[in-house]
């Protein structure tokens, strides 16, 4: 059964370019581990809530951005081994992430219905 990693974050909306190329450049080494794809999406229209919101989730700053991030791999399984060696890659341990990481909410997901 497919399995989702979702993440919320707020990335500084100047660090827009150098968010792109980050996801970008982080993709191969979760493609060479099994992950099937990647979605990266900028926020455009995201309300502020009444009680509760992406923004206060994580504590967007007045000049910062929701994105949000998945990664679909072909199980739970795949993905766990996975993630052992994608943070112990010397490659990823290099990448500067353009926000701070400290914010980002995440978490792993069965996918339940998928419709094309």
């Amino acid at each position: 059964m497919a399995y989702m990693d979702c993440v919320v974050c707020a990335v500084p909306t100047a660090n827009k370019e150098a968010y792109r190329k980050h996801a970008k450049e982080a993709f191969p080494m979760f493609k060479e581990q099994g992950a099937e794809s990647m979605i990266e999406c900028w926020g455009d229209d995201v309300p502020e809530g009444k009680v509760n919101s992406l923004h206060t989730a994580v504590d967007r700053k007045a000049d910062e951005t929701i994105v949000m991030s998945y990664i679909r791999w072909p199980s739970k399984t795949a993905r766990d081994a996975a993630w052992e060696k994608i943070m112990s890659n010397p490659e990823m341990e290099k990448m500067d992430m353009p926000f701070d990481g400290s914010r980002m909410i995440f978490g792993g997901f069965e996918l339940l219905v998928e419709a094309l």
